[in-house]
Order: C-alpha cells, then structure tokens, then sequence
C-alpha cells in the first residue's frame, strides 16, 4: 500500500499536497480547489474548502487501481476529523499502532487528538466520502465558538486526550452530501450554501455521536446486511420521488425484497423514523413546496402528495409548521411583496 503524507495546517492545501504527488488538473474559485484525476493512480475528483476558524472539508468521489493510505500528520495540537462514507468502504485509523475500523455505506466515523490520522482505501472500489477536519486555530487569541465548542466537547480539558468512533447508519448525512454536490451556484452565494451544509452535516455527525453513545452496543448492532441498506436507501429515494403513491409496508417490502421487520429496522437506523412517520414527513415536506411555490390551493395540494384528508392534512402539518396550510401561505404572500 502507498502512503501520502500531507500537512493540514501547510501554508498550500491540501489538494495542492495531492496534485504534487498524483498529478492530475487541479483547479480553484475563490475558496474551493479542485482536483481532476484521470491516470495511473486512478479515476475521479477531490474537492476542497477551507472556511474562518480552523475548518475545512475534502469531497472523495474516486476510484483508486491500487490500494492508497492518506496520513494527516500530527501536531502539538489535537485536531478532530469528522468522517463519512456515502459510498464503498474506508478504514479509519489514529496512531501508528492505533485500532483501525471500517467504515462502509452510510457510516460515520470520527478520530481526535495529536496523533497522525490515517484513511485506507481499497484498490479497484469506487468511493465517495466527506471528511470535515477541525484543526487547532493558529492564533490562540483568535475567538471562534464552533471550534472551541468542539475541542471542549472531544477534549475537555485534557489536550493529550485521544478518541476514535465508528457510528451506526445515517441516510440524513448522505441527503446533505447528495445536496452538497448538487449545488449549482457561483460566488458567494456557493460558498454560503457550502459552509451552510457542512455545518449541519458536522451537526449531523455529532448528533449521531451523541445518540450512540445513549444505546448500548447490543442496541446499535445491525442485523441488515449492505446490499439490504443499499436497499433502504433506494427505497428512501422512490418514497422521495412518489410520495403521491399508496405506499404501503406490505408494496414496499414487496418492491424491496425485505422483511417488515428489516423494513423498520433500516428506517429506524437511517431516518430514525418509522416508514409510516418518513412517508409523513416527505408528504409534509413537499406540500409545503407546493404551498411556498405554486398556485394550487390547499385541496390540490392534499390531493398531490397522496393523502384524501384535508383535516388530517391541515392537523399535521400545523403540528409542524405551527401554523394551518392556509396561515402559512398568507405569510408567504406577504413576505413575497415585502421582498
């Protein structure tokens, strides 16, 4: 396995420290870099964007011929690196004798402390990932709340400590990176919509922590397989774009090949929701699209994403909203004209 060191606090970037190794044609727009890779080392893209307050994220979309070890070396300060998987499989690791763990589809995982932070790709397997890295700020005097939140929260007041976690299964994550790479914007306004996402993703990631670390390890074992999550996830996608369709457990077990338990199992995993709730939750989410966006009227609206009652409809998405179908598209209107 080949091995690239590369300084996270270098005056260059990151990807900078890539292209001198891989080659490649790197690119840059303001505060996001780029870098195309097309040649012996492998095939795809590498993204990265530094933001104020020690924060940066690398997007990995490749697939490397042959297996490649990345080493973000240490320093006399700890830093966090906050990971996830969208898509094939990693292995994260801290320390040269450190425990290595795997992370697969949909996993998150998270290394802190001094030690060199290492990420081990297999040869031959297409992936896609996010690594957000919270490194220590150079000037001590210089007030950033995030990153002080986040050293308080992995340190404490011990700065020799050292933590490595691999999370349990989260689809909300890879929503936001599928979101992430979607955006279309230029300028500022990308960079507003980059910073935007990344945060909620970090916020994503640690509520995952958070949640995890309430379960015991019995309650956070899987017994669904990858393709079996894969097939939750394409499911959570056909839900997204046929919400006005009978979904039932019984057609959607069907459509899937799964179990009405295995169903269950993986929304509760990815969503946190039952399949019910997470159809109720898109249904609400799109009429208030609908709502915000069109002229159809409530009634159309309820007709739409798949439901027959517009009291039923009104009494959830007040529950929501906290305000009636009706009330809310009168604030639009009038905040449309004051716009």
């Amino acid at each position: 396995m080949r091995t690239i060191f590369l300084e996270t606090t270098a005056n260059n970037t990151i990807l900078e420290q890539f292209h001198r190794t891989m080659g490649g044609e790197l690119s840059s727009d303001g505060r996001e870099h780029s870098l195309k890779i097309d040649n012996e080392w492998g095939q795809g893209h590498i993204k990265e964007m530094s933001f104020k307050g020690g924060i940066s994220h690398l997007m990995v979309d490749m697939e490397f011929s042959q297996e490649l070890g990345i080493a973000l070396e240490g320093s006399k300060e700890p830093s966090i690196c906050f990971a996830y998987c969208s898509n094939g499989q990693m292995v994260l690791g801290q320390g040269k004798y450190g425990e290595r763990t795997k992370l697969e589809n949909f996993q998150t995982g998270i290394l802190a402390g001094k030690q060199q932070k290492e990420l081990q790709f297999g040869a031959d397997i297409a992936i896609k990932m996010i690594l957000i890295l919270v490194n220590p700020l150079e000037n001590r005097e210089e007030e950033d709340h995030l990153n002080r939140r986040l050293q308080k929260m992995f340190f404490g007041e011990d700065p020799e400590a050292s933590f490595s976690y691999a999370g349990s299964y989260n689809l909300r994550i890879a929503e936001r990176v599928q979101q992430l790479g979607s955006i279309n914007e230029t300028g500022i306004a990308r960079s507003f919509m980059v910073k935007g996402l990344i945060h909620m993703i970090l916020a994503l990631e640690i509520q995952q922590h958070a949640d995890d670390l309430r379960c015991d390890n019995a309650s956070m074992a899987s017994s669904l397989t990858t393709k079996e999550m894969d097939t939750i996830r394409e499911l959570s996608l056909f839900i997204n774009n046929y919400s006005d369709r009978t979904l039932s457990i019984s057609y959607l077990c069907k459509k899937g090949g799964l179990s009405p338990s295995k169903l269950q199992e993986g929304f509760k995993l990815l969503h946190n929701a039952t399949v019910t709730n997470y159809i109720r939750d898109v249904r609400i989410r799109k009429a208030e699209e609908l709502i915000k966006n069109t002229d159809l009227n409530i009634s159309e609206v309820v007709y739409s994403i798949g439901l027959i009652s517009r009291s039923y409809f009104s009494k959830i998405f007040k529950a929501k909203y906290k305000c009636s179908p009706k009330l809310y598209r009168e604030k639009q209107q009038v905040f449309s004209i004051a716009t």
